[in-house]
């Protein structure tokens, strides 16, 4: 019988069905507890051994250690945890991510489980429809699962029978009594293989598939279970590529802990093995004559594995965390042009990907004011290369201002089109015009230094008295721009946003009282009609500013209260 290339294109759809079954479980289940999953974990690190407990409790809940290590990477990025604490949580992960397979050895080869796979999309079906998203989630996730089985089914009725293809059976078994050779190089076929799926417990199903069919022996797949550990830990370092550097550092920690657990067990192959042997056949008692035992015994060696590399490792978390400090060092100054939260792409669930948005506003709206008082120090800057620096710099914000609004709102509008919850769904939008009113702060600032550059170019300047009315309105600005800072950083609403609306009022009043004054003073020839114009200009673009620091605060407060 020849394997044809039919076979092998049903085959990788079985694998394709595996992977999307695993994919919108993880998603669905993510969904249902996105915001809890996160006060779980911020909650539930405060020491090493906590923040092992979580990682492996959520991953054990999401079934990735792919999509737990990238969370966990993310809330590094964003500051939510130390690096200490997520080398804790990473550690955890990799326990968790065992419950795959043992899930896999006892119910997808013992009980056939496909068979419930129909009845439970029967009853998934009226919950995908469901208006309420939390029911929907969960019909997300019972689907996911009915796929995963189904997929794990049709790849072992599509996986090549190689007693039957005695070719086949002889190239891969002129790869397997090599000896310790045989053993790195199926590690490292493990890592690569993982690396091309972007998923463990894939390849770890295929391992399985392959081992309880007979084609490899328990030694090569618990080689290539060590290869997929490596393998895994490619997810998190891509998803760090562009994150700052603290991330990098935790990305990393991952690789090494995994390497290093990987290197010490092969130096204890054999042992190793036999341990594992003993804990199947002897204390567990399972028999060799079920074809089973062989799966049992990869999950307990893959088990095993984790949970002494984590027994062993535990202890130099600090160690860990100062070696990924000296291969990563902290660059001079970190690159302030660019988003620092939102660049490692979408994140595993919509509403970490929504606390990240909201960090990176909380920056846009300091880069903000930094651009003001740059405005303000403008006014006062003499010397014509210094005025130049500052005027080029300005300039420089105001397009830096204008690609984070266009970077944040695509990326929000990315989320958005994700599956989300009503409240997310008002947060988006609430978020998006936030996003918009500060970029029109970055405008305004930028009016302002071209005035102050216009008036500059002219002979006249501005009498002492418009120096003071100046100054004036640039700090009742100023303080605008300070409380709604403080508002869009606040979490929990106890910054009184009445005081945003006080200054407000204020400003108008002064612009008005300031519009009649100079109107009197042109009129007394106190300074000349042009520089009038310039100084009104100011004044009114201060006022007009202020009143989109006064929309940002309305949009903060309206998603606040849909929220509550």
């Amino acid at each position: 019988m020849e394997y044809s290339f039919y076979d092998f294109l049903a085959l990788l759809g079985s694998l394709a069905l595996f992977l999307y079954g695993m994919k919108i479980m993880s998603e669905g289940l993510q969904k249902f507890a996105g915001d809890r999953l996160r006060s779980i974990l911020t909650a539930m690190t405060t020491n090493r051994v906590t923040g092992v407990l979580t990682g492996m409790l959520i991953t054990a809940l999401i079934q990735s250690s792919s999509a737990t290590t990238v969370m966990v990477v993310s809330f590094v990025n964003a500051g939510l945890l130390t690096l200490s604490q997520s080398i804790g949580v990473i550690m955890g992960a990799n326990i968790g991510t065992t419950v795959t397979a043992w899930i896999i050895s006892a119910l997808g080869f013992k009980v056939d489980i496909s068979a419930f796979s129909l009845p439970l999309l029967a009853i998934g079906i009226p919950l995908l429809f469901s208006q309420k998203s939390s029911r929907k989630s969960v019909g997300e996730f019972i689907f996911g699962f009915a796929f995963l089985f189904m997929g794990l089914n049709l790849l072992k009725s599509n996986a090549p029978d190689l007693s039957h293809n005695p070719d086949m059976l002889a190239f891969v078994q002129n790869y397997t009594d090599m000896g310790f050779f045989s053993v790195l190089l199926f590690v490292l076929i493990g890592t690569l293989l993982t690396m091309i799926v972007q998923a463990s417990a894939a390849t770890m199903a295929i391992t399985l598939i392959m081992c309880a069919n007979g084609w490899i022996s328990f030694e090569l797949g618990a080689a290539l279970v060590l290869g997929e550990n490596i393998g895994t830990t490619i997810t998190a370092n891509l998803a760090a590529l562009t994150a700052n550097t603290q991330a990098r550092r935790a990305a990393m920690a991952h690789l090494m802990f995994n390497v290093f657990g990987v290197i010490w067990v092969l130096m204890l192959f054999e042992p190793f093995l036999s341990m594992v042997d003993w804990i199947i056949s002897d204390f567990m008692n399972v028999s060799e004559a079920d074809g089973v035992a062989v799966s049992f015994k990869l999950s307990a060696f893959h088990t095993c594995f984790n949970v002494c590399n984590v027994l062993l490792l535990i202890w130099f978390v600090h160690f860990i965390e100062k070696t990924v400090c000296k291969i990563i060092p902290q660059k001079e100054q970190e690159e302030e042009y660019r988003l620092q939260f939102i660049t490692g792409g979408m994140l595993s669930t919509a509403e970490l990907s929504i606390l990240q948005a909201r960090k990176e506003i909380n920056l846009f709206a300091e880069r903000i004011q930094r651009m003001f008082r740059m405005v303000r120090d403008l006014l006062h800057t003499e010397n014509e290369n210094d005025f130049n620096k500052l005027f080029s710099r300005i300039e420089k914000y105001e397009n830096i201002s204008d690609n984070m609004e266009v970077e944040i709102a695509n990326y929000l509008t990315l989320v958005s089109e994700g599956r989300l919850s009503s409240e997310s769904k008002v947060q988006i939008r609430g978020m998006l015009r936030e996003v918009t009113e500060i970029e029109s702060i970055g405008d305004s600032c930028y009016n302002l230094a071209r005035t102050i550059n216009r008036k500059r170019r002219g002979n006249e300047d501005f009498t002492s008295a418009q120096y003071e009315h100046i100054a004036q309105m640039f700090q009742l600005t100023d303080d605008a721009l300070t409380q709604m800072i403080a508002l869009v950083k606040d979490v929990h609403q106890q910054v009184d946003v009445n005081k945003s609306f006080n200054i407000e009022t204020e400003i108008n009043n002064y612009r008005n009282q300031l519009k009649i004054q100079n109107v009197i003073d042109v009129n007394e020839k106190k300074y000349d009609y042009q520089m009038g114009v310039h100084y009104m200009d100011i004044i009114a673009e201060c006022e007009k500013l202020g009143d989109y620091a006064v929309n940002v605060v309305e949009a903060h407060r309206d998603v606040k209260e849909k929220k509550a």
